[in-house]
Order: structure tokens, then C-alpha cells, then sequence
């Protein structure tokens, strides 16, 4: 099948342009994923992107969006996701005023009204018909497609259809068939296992927590008025908190979250008395916090202090 083509659609030079391009957007990406989203948008490829809670992968799709000027357009997918939510609907409401109107005013017998309720502008536009409805000319839009391994298989196979043809069919108008091919950013958190087919027309990456110094990095690039050491040792203190098999690590999002509440009770450090009362900004399950706090928190301050 062939794909839709843009010839506005530029990809930037290298890895090392994705890498600069997603800086100035506020992410900071290594080398592997800055080589990936390079891929995919060479080649006209969705990303699939899996990985733990927090690791960047939405945020990622979002800064792309902010350095090219695309769209940003969000499927939210969970559980029980099918077309009408994803695709399209009618607009019934509208639908039904619009036969009142008519026949109130004596026009159901002079105008095909039935026709009339199936044009455009009673469609409603979800996420994935508007990502393929682009106008020519404008930037590709991103379409992110976020935890899709919280839907099930039936609708992963209806997704795989559109991603393979760029295409969506609506009986009552006909097929609707990308000009303009989006970049689509597909997630998991990997609660289950998503299907070999659509990993296969994805380019993969796994996201994991990044290195303490480029998450030292994007502590200070995100809240810049962070004082450096308190940013070096909140992020060693949850580096060191990833260590202990929690039930859910905390992710980048969580380590800017607890450096910015330390600032704003005027820390210039780590202490385990401020890490006791605000633990609760960085760890979200109970029992994770019982197994931070019911361990030797003055140890782990005091290696948090050394390695940063």
C-alpha cells in the first residue's frame, strides 16, 4: 500500500539535530533514543516506545510537537477502547434538532433530511481521524497514542489497520485517506504484553531512567532555579530509591516534583527529616513509603550526599 506523501515533511539531519531539536523543546534525550525518533521520522515509522511509569515517554511525543509546531493529538487508551472513542461518532443530539427542525417547518416531505444527517457536519473527529485528516501543507501532526497496552486485542488489531494504510472507511461518506502521513508516537508501560504485529510496523525502543548526571540535567533544565546541590541529591536519594524493588519506582516527573517542593521549604540539602516529611511527593503507594521509611533513611541520605 502505498504511503501518503508530503513533500513538506523534513526530517532533521542526524540524531545529533533530534538531540538539539528536543533541547530546545526542554527534553533531554540520549544518544539511542535521539537516534530512534530519527528513524521513524526519516522513515515514515511509528515509534513504539515501552518502558516504566515516568520515564519520559509521553513527555516525549509532547516535546515533539513543541520543536516542529505539529499537533499534538492524544488517544488516551484504556480499557474497553473501541472505534466510536477512537475514530468517530455521529453527533445523535445535533442529528436528532436538525429532523425536529426540519419537520416542525413542514420540510420533511420536500428534502431528503435522512441524507442530510449523515454529512460532515454532524462528525465527530476522534483522535485517530483527526491525526489522518491533516491538510496539505501543514506539519505532520503528532499523534500519540498513550499506554496501549491498557486496551485489548481486538482494538490493537483495529489500530494496526489504520497505521498500515492510513486510512479510515465511514460508510456513510467513504474512506477518509491520509494526505498528510502523521507521526505516530505509540507508548506501554508493559502491563501486558502488546502484539508482535504492531511492535513489528513500529521502530522499538525501550526508555528506561535515565543516567544520574542527564537526570541531574533535566532537574536543572526544568526548574532551573533549583539550587545544583540540592538537585544532585534528590536525585541520587530517588536513584537510590530505585534500587529497593519498589512497587512503583518514581520517574523523572516525581524527582522534579520532590526537588521543587524541597526548594520551596527552602532546602539547600538533604536531610532525613525533610526527606520524611515530604516523602509523599515522591513515592505514591503506601508501602513503598513504608519500606523507604522503615529502612536506614539516615544510610541512605549519606550516600545520596556522597554521590552527589
Amino acid at each position: 500500500m502505498a504511503r501518503p506523501h508530503d513533500p513538506g515533511r523534513a526530517a532533521p539531519e542526524g540524531p545529533a539535530a533530534v538531540t538539539a531539536l528536543l533541547a530546545g523543546a526542554g527534553y533531554l534525550a540520549d544518544h539511542g533514543l535521539s537516534t530512534v525518533v530519527f528513524l521513524a521520522l526519516a522513515l515514515g515509522r511509528p515509534l513504539f516506545l515501552e518502558g516504566e511509569p515516568g520515564s519520559g515517554k509521553t513527555e516525549l511525543a509532547r516535546a515533539l510537537a513543541a520543536a516542529t509546531g505539529a499537533e499534538l493529538i492524544r488517544l488516551q487508551c484504556y480499557e474497553g477502547i473501541d472505534a466510536a472513542q477512537a475514530v468517530y461518532e455521529w453527533d445523535y443530539p445535533r442529528q436528532l434538532l436538525h429532523l425536529r427542525a426540519n419537520e416542525s417547518a413542514g420540510l420533511a416531505a420536500e428534502r431528503a433530511i435522512e441524507a442530510e444527517l449523515y454529512e460532515e457536519r454532524f462528525l465527530i473527529r476522534r483522535p485517530l481521524l483527526r491525526a489522518i485528516s491533516a491538510p496539505p501543507g501543514t506539519p505532520p501532526p503528532i499523534l500519540l497514542v498513550d499506554e496501549v497496552d491498557r486496551s485489548d486485542d481486538e482494538f490493537e488489531a483495529f489500530l494496526l489497520e489504520i497505521l498500515s494504510d492510513y486510512a479510515v472507511s465511514i460508510p456513510e461518506l467513504g474512506t477518509v485517506r491520509a494526505e498528510v502521513q502523521p507521526t505516530v508516537v505509540l507508548t506501554s508501560n508493559r502491563t501486558r504484553d502488546v502484539h508482535d504485529a504492531l511492535k513489528r510496523r513500529s521502530l522499538y525502543h525501550w526508555v528506561g531512567h535515565p543516567s544520574f548526571e542527564r537526570e541531574v540535567a533535566i532537574v536543572q533544565l526544568r526548574s532551573p532555579e533549583i539550587p545544583d546541590r540540592l538537585a544532585r541529591e534528590v536525585t541520587a536519594a530517588v536513584a537510590a530509591m530505585r534500587e529497593q524493588s519498589l512497587y512503583k519506582p518514581p520517574g523523572v516527573s516525581e524527582t522534579i516534583d520532590w526537588a521543587n517542593a524541597l526548594a520551596a521549604l527552602g532546602a539547600a540539602g538533604l536531610d532525613a527529616a525533610l526527606v520524611e516529611a515530604t516523602i509523599g511527593t515522591v513515592l505514591k503507594y503506601r508501602e513503598d513509603v513504608e519500606r523507604v521509611l522503615g529502612g536506614d533513611l539516615e544510610a541512605l541520605v549519606e550516600r545520596a550526599v556522597a554521590r552527589a
